[in-house]
């Protein structure tokens, strides 16, 4: 198969040749080829030297390529982005090259890129539906988003995660129900500062009173003034929010039934503290997971890259406080 750009196929090339062995000048071939005369030239020089073998396609690819990434770096990339699982964003600090070469370097051994792999395990899964209008707003504070996040309580001990699968299944119908813990999440549309706090339910008091130090906490960080919060529309979001809204003058929306991508800023969060934070280590106690939490936010507002932000944290968004 001859390159897309290319004018000649094969059998133009031979044409070429026929028509030189019957006289033909050069240039006339050239005109009736609609190429150029070194064109032409080139391949009746090539078919003298090689024979018909000269007609073929060669690859463009030069013979030698000194600022070729060694495979020592290749290797280096690919076992990061299998123990990290992160982008080129991420991945090109670790390892001490840009992004862009970490990019081509997943791409030319057919690693799937993240938007279609599990972020747990890392294996291909079919990716999920995904809104084609992206936004974001223009300022910090002028829209944030709110969600909960339900995880299963850990064990005095530890759980499966431990102690593997085998060792819990014997003692799962000895002890009573261990229940779930709510992390409830708050995350600014501009430069995705987040905050949350794991709390024992979703009701209605529990999220007002969640919003109001989400609020005290977004002000220490130099955004003052929260235009308009949109969650889905959860009993407890449509009623018991209004009064915390009102006091600081913000404007309440909610997102259509059944269209959780609406409120994507939280979702994604949601699926980045999950992975980095609630199951990334393992964890002997919800204590212990539940004290990691703080740490893990200020890292992630503070120092983590966010690859919609070019590879920057919040914080470089974020008003001078």
């Amino acid at each position: 198969m001859s390159h897309g750009s290319a004018r000649l196929t094969v059998h133009g090339r031979r044409l070429i040749v026929q028509r030189h062995q019957q006289g033909w000048k050069q240039a006339h071939i050239a005109a009736a080829m609609g190429v150029s005369r070194k064109c032409v030239k080139t391949w009746i020089d090539r078919f003298a030297a090689e024979g018909e073998p000269g007609l073929a396609t060669r690859s463009s690819r030069p013979h030698s390529m000194p600022t070729k990434t060694s495979a020592e770096t290749e290797a280096k990339v690919l076992a990061a982005r299998a123990e990290y699982r992160e982008g080129p964003d991420v991945l090109g600090p670790r390892v001490g090259v840009a992004p862009r070469t970490v990019s081509r370097i997943l791409r030319r051994h057919q690693v799937p890129v993240l938007a279609d792999c599990d972020r747990l395990t890392g294996d291909l899964i079919r990716a999920s539906k995904k809104t084609t209008i992206r936004y974001e707003r223009d300022s910090p504070g002028e829209l944030v988003h709110m969600d909960v996040k339900k995880i299963g309580r850990i064990p005095e001990g530890g759980g499966w995660r431990a102690h593997g699968l085998q060792a819990t299944q014997a003692a799962k119908c000895k002890r009573g129900k261990i229940g779930y813990d709510y992390v409830h999440s708050l995350v600014d549309d501009h430069s995705r500062l987040a905050y949350s706090e794991v709390l024992a339910d979703e009701k209605g008091p529990t999220c007002a009173g969640f919003l109001a130090r989400a609020i005290d906490f977004f002000a220490a960080h130099g955004i003052t003034r929260i235009q308009r919060l949109i969650t889905d529309i959860a009993w407890a979001y449509r009623y018991s929010l209004r009064e915390v809204c009102a006091q600081n003058g913000i404007r309440q929306k909610f997102i259509k039934p059944h269209c959780p991508w609406q409120n994507g800023k939280v979702e994604r969060f949601n699926r980045t503290l999950a992975t980095e934070w609630a199951y990334r280590q393992v964890y002997t106690s919800n204590d212990q997971r539940t004290t990691a939490l703080a740490p893990w936010l200020e890292h992630y507002n503070n120092e983590r890259r966010h690859s919609a932000l070019g590879g920057r944290p919040p914080a470089s968004r974020l008003p001078p406080t």
